[in-house]
């Protein structure tokens, strides 16, 4: 920045400046509806223009990493949906009931594992209600995260619309000589 856009961006407004500023800004709201601390009036005197809100102070603390597998990353869950990567193998879990359907996954999972598949995707459909889903798709990430599959699933995510959607996981799986 050369020194002319440095003094133009440095310098302070004038008494008339800070007075009209203070009329504009004096009736807006946020957009969303978000406690702030209010913010102190700016100094008449000084002329300085009022502190803009830091944002850095309004988010959330960061989510703590978790212990298992995490979810797919944005850019192999593009290279999925868009056809680059290749979805392997594929299990149906529609009308199993739960023991079954966990002894299916975990025997697919580590057959997959074994001929060197790297993602798969797993159909537990969407549950008759929206709201609560059905079982499988409750428990199915549970599974996921088990310390027995460990050693298989690097992560999994939900699937593209066209492989399934709310109703379907992507599975990372490991390759067989990483495994712990």
């Amino acid at each position: 920045m050369s020194e002319e856009n440095t003094r133009r961006y440095a310098r302070r407004l004038s008494q008339a400046e800070s007075e009209l500023w203070t009329t504009v800004t004096a009736d807006v709201r946020p957009s969303r509806a978000r406690p702030k601390k209010p913010a102190p009036s700016p100094s008449v005197e000084t002329g300085a223009p009022p502190p803009a809100a830091s944002i850095a102070h309004d988010r959330p603390p960061a989510p703590k990493p978790p212990s298992g597998p995490v979810d797919i990353d944005s850019r192999t869950f593009t290279k999925i949906k868009r056809g680059r990567l290749e979805v392997d193998a594929k299990l149906d879990l529609h009308g199993m009931r739960q023991s079954e359907a966990q002894r299916a996954l975990t025997a697919f999972l580590r057959r997959c594992q074994g001929n060197g598949a790297r993602i798969a995707i797993v159909v537990t459909g969407k549950g008759l209600t929206r709201e609560e889903g059905g079982v499988l798709r409750r428990v199915v990430p549970m599974w996921l995260e088990a310390p027995n599959l460990r050693d298989v699933v690097v992560g999994f995510g939900e699937a593209a619309r066209h492989h399934g959607g709310e109703g379907a996981l992507y599975v990372r799986i490991r390759r067989a000589d990483r495994a712990r």
